[in-house]
């Protein structure tokens, strides 16, 4: 695999991207918290989108990936900005947004601050507001205590080696909270989440849904986990994203 490209950010930082030409409405690939764009999901999308000749864009935040700088020093507004900066710089024309995880949370604020750039979004288990309803509250009072008086936490997740969740992030994360109102965004949003998925659980997707006035419909997957990375679970991603570039005019 050819090495990725990049774009300069703030204080010398840089954000790795690949950046596949191809026709419109492009493809725009908002990937998880702690994750990065050669995920199971991201290839396979780029992939799709090298076979049917799609425009497709995908990169890693700050502090993730092949990108500059650490992971602890990452915040929601932060990675929001990245994104921004890769939609405002990087893509062509309208875009659909194929979100995973955290990347929902962002699709969701680029909805709100670049509304006449986006055509659509496939939500895959969706985590917005994640810090919050799903770090946060879930935190006993001793890791809690932790938190606010050392200023990070070390989280262990699967088999991979702990990293840290601040304060800050936190902090940060009650600032961008998106479920506290309604959403209205003019152009429809599909959504699919896992029923077995231990890390967002399904009723948050549904939660999700609730907040949107907008076309939005949800697939439940009887087996499917947070990474909804097997191969039906990728054929049923193209599948969604076929049709909703289809409803879209794409």
């Amino acid at each position: 695999m050819p090495d990725p490209m990049y774009l300069p950010r703030d204080e010398g930082e840089r954000i790795a991207y690949r950046l596949q030409p191809g026709r419109g409405p492009g493809v725009l690939w908002l990937g998880g918290f702690h994750s990065d764009m050669n995920g199971i999901k991201a290839q396979a999308l780029a992939g799709w989108g090298a076979r049917t000749g799609r425009a497709f864009l995908r990169f890693d935040y700050f502090g993730h990936g092949q990108s500059s700088g650490e992971f602890s020093r990452g915040t929601i507004s932060r990675w929001r900005d990245d994104a921004l900066a890769v939609l405002d710089s990087l893509a062509q024309g309208p875009q659909v947004l194929v979100a995973s995880s955290m990347g929902g949370w962002i699709a969701l604020m680029l909805a709100r601050l670049r509304p006449e750039r986006i055509a659509g979004m496939l939500l895959l288990a969706p985590a917005a507001d994640f810090t919050e309803a799903l770090i946060w509250e879930r935190m006993p009072a001793d890791v809690r205590r932790q938190l606010m008086e050392t200023g990070s936490w070390l989280r262990s997740y699967d088999n991979e080696a702990p990293y840290p969740i601040t304060r800050e992030l936190i902090e940060d994360g009650r600032r961008n909270l998106v479920l506290t109102g309604r959403l209205a965004p003019q152009f429809p949003v599909r959504i699919i989440h896992g029923l077995a998925d231990s890390d967002v659980p399904w009723q948050h997707g549904l939660r999700v849904a609730d907040c949107l006035e907008c076309e939005v419909s949800v697939t439940l997957v009887k087996h499917g986990d947070h990474r909804l990375s097997t191969p039906r679970d990728l054929k049923l991603i193209e599948r969604a994203l076929e049709g909703l570039l289809e409803d879209v005019g794409g």
